[in-house]
């Protein structure tokens, strides 16, 4: 699908101006992490503007900050466009980044304040494991795209305490990065694995972890990132 976007289920719920860039950019970061967006599809900042009844103003820059996530891509004298996947080399690059980076954040979280940190990973996980289960009460295949927009929002969330700990905004930039792009590189996959307990199960293993030390904590994530790439890998391969 090449076409203008025509944001169909996007919803026409009008934005407040109360936090409005950050809404906004919200908004078209869930509407990127849909199913029903292709990779080459043409972003219409018009076209988004009118659907969320705002300027185009806050549309241009919250893709100008998209562009930075890796998940839009712009043309000189064309506009934006939603970026493809990543595969191969990219995918592997990715994940190599996710290590280094989160492995030193949950160490620096972990020599903080760890009873506070463990409470609000707790809360995070708790909010995961709920939906983790409603997913697994859906039917065969037929999980709405709402509820796995939500896992994963659940899941970038427990991992975004994690940064938060750290108390360092430039880790927390990164982990938007890398973040985005790792669930968009798994979301937009047709008919991959439901992994949703797995992770729920990996990330009670981090939390656990902290309790015993720091290196632990570490090395409970590195388990967790790995094992994330071997399914993202699995997902590209039923992709292609």
């Amino acid at each position: 699908m090449t076409s203008a976007t025509t944001v169909a289920g996007f919803g026409t719920q009008r934005i407040t101006q109360l936090g409005l860039r950050d809404r906004v950019y919200d908004r078209v970061l869930e509407f990127l992490m849909g199913h029903d967006v292709e990779a080459g599809m043409r972003l219409s900042i018009d076209g988004l503007a009118r659907t969320l009844g705002v300027s185009p103003t806050p549309v241009r820059e919250a893709l100008v900050q998209l562009e930075r996530t890796g998940l839009v891509t712009r043309e000189a004298n064309k506009g934006y466009r939603v970026a493809p996947p990543l595969a191969g080399d990219q995918l592997e690059a990715l994940f190599d980044a996710r290590l280094i980076v989160e492995s030193g954040a949950v160490e620096l979280a972990a020599h903080g304040d760890v009873a506070v940190l463990r409470e609000r990973l707790a809360a995070a996980l708790a909010v995961q494991a709920a939906v983790a289960d409603e997913i697994a009460a859906v039917p065969g295949d037929s999980v709405p795209d709402e509820l796995t927009a939500r896992f994963f929002r659940s899941d970038w969330d427990f991992h975004q305490v994690l940064f938060d700990a750290t108390h360092n905004p430039f880790l927390e930039e990164m982990s938007e990065i890398i973040t985005t792009r790792v669930h968009r590189a798994r979301q937009i996959v047709g008919g991959g694995d439901d992994d949703t307990e797995r992770a729920v199960q990996e990330h009670r293993s981090i939390l656990d972890a902290l309790a015993v030390s720091p290196s632990a904590a570490v090395s409970a994530m590195r388990v967790h990132i790995d094992n994330v790439r071997v399914r993202s890998r699995a997902d590209a391969s039923h992709q292609s």
